[in-house]
């Protein structure tokens, strides 16, 4: 599973952001690793002059084998808790969709 992170020109600390996306969305779909081919990770700073509100936003999109993508986003006060509840909505949502092919 290749996981992509691209973010926008507010977010900084590149390096620790890759890495805390790459952990997380691990630990949340690394179950589902062999169905999926590929999960792309856009942060960005909504308000970025701005330091109140829920202004960090996570879209996760996760592209399963044979499948139509899954795209989930979350928006939070702190970029980790947004990557976070993203990727838990990412699991549930591909849980979901796995489970529906099987049942056919």
């Amino acid at each position: 599973m290749q996981i992509q992170v691209n973010t926008d020109n507010n977010i900084t600390g590149r390096e620790d952001v890759v890495r805390l996306v790459q952990s997380t969305v691990e630990g949340a779909i690394g179950r589902f690793a062999d169905r999926i081919t590929r999960v792309e990770a856009h942060l960005s700073d909504t308000n970025s002059h701005k330091s109140k509100g829920d202004d960090k936003r996570c879209l996760l999109e996760a592209r399963l084998a044979g499948l139509q993508p899954i795209a989930v986003s979350h928006q939070a006060a702190t970029l980790e808790l947004a990557v976070t509840s993203a990727a838990d909505k990412l699991q549930r949502a591909i849980d979901s969709k796995i489970g529906r092919v099987q049942a056919r």
